[in-house]
């Protein structure tokens, strides 16, 4: 059999002494597990980040591995640590709403646990480091098979992040930015299939600029153009062909972003 999979998503920055830590109390219970580092860049305390990061990245992990999540804005406070099963993901999280996304359009397998059982986290916990104290130890015992129905009681509520939705008319959609990535490309809110959808002519427009080219890909653009397409996780994008839309045009998350169907000659 394998060695069990354990993923690391944070918000600490890599090559900080937190992640270091975490990843020294999970290897002392259990130097078997494989580790993988999903990214320790996410923005700090940005959980719409998170959110969308994650809902973006762990369908495509083998069933049954454990992500553990440490983008905790309420680390020390009365917050819930939640251990959860969503279809075959399964995650250490903060009770913050940023694994929610996840659920979106899923209703299969689902359940939910509060931890509680404190014989599992580390003997002193500090109130501003959990991930080392309570999510690593914890993520160790289930890599060596505990059963999680001993980590505390199923659950029926917790915090949901919200993902903004677009609006609608009968000429146009209007969204936002989701997710800028390291190339500064756009990732909207307005789903790809609408920038597709019954060969109507259409516009981009963002931040009161209008968008050049609807394209395929970036390379159907001469560099440096301002173009819209369907992103890998089928959004409507802006980006700029070899360039970096983020900058160009001053946006960033929340930026509006408006589809516009164009009346027919």
């Amino acid at each position: 059999m394998a060695d069990p999979l354990l993923t690391l998503t944070t918000d600490f920055g890599n090559g900080s002494p937190y992640v270091a830590a975490v990843k020294g109390v999970i290897l002392a219970l259990n130097p078997e597990v494989r580790i993988v580092d999903l990214s320790h860049d996410i923005s700090p305390q940005d959980l719409r980040q998170a959110a969308f990061f994650l809902a973006s990245t762990l369908p495509y992990y083998p069933p049954e591995t454990l992500h553990v999540v440490v983008v905790d804005p309420g680390v020390g406070s009365q917050r819930s640590i939640l251990y959860v099963e969503v279809a075959y993901v399964r995650l250490l999280v903060p009770d913050n709403g940023c694994w929610t996304w996840l659920l979106e359009g899923e209703r299969r397998r689902m359940r939910v646990i509060r931890l509680t059982e404190k014989r599992f986290w580390r003997n002193r916990i500090s109130a501003t480091f959990h991930g080392r104290d309570i999510f690593a130890p914890v993520a160790a015992n289930l890599s060596l098979g505990l059963d999680p129905r001993e980590l505390g009681p199923i659950i029926s509520d917790w915090v949901r992040l919200e993902r903004p939705v677009p609006c609608h008319d009968a000429h146009s959609i209007i969204g936002e930015v989701l997710f800028v990535d390291r190339f500064g490309n756009l990732i909207t809110n307005i789903p790809g299939e609408a920038l597709l959808r019954d060969g109507r002519a259409k516009r981009v427009r963002i931040a009161g600029i209008e968008v050049s080219r609807i394209v395929r890909t970036y390379s159907d653009a001469e560099p440096g153009t301002l173009l819209a397409l369907v992103s890998s996780s089928e959004f409507l994008e802006v980006a700029v062909n070899q360039g970096n839309a983020a900058q160009l045009l001053n946006a960033q998350t929340g930026t509006p972003v408006t589809l516009e169907y164009l009346p027919e000659a």
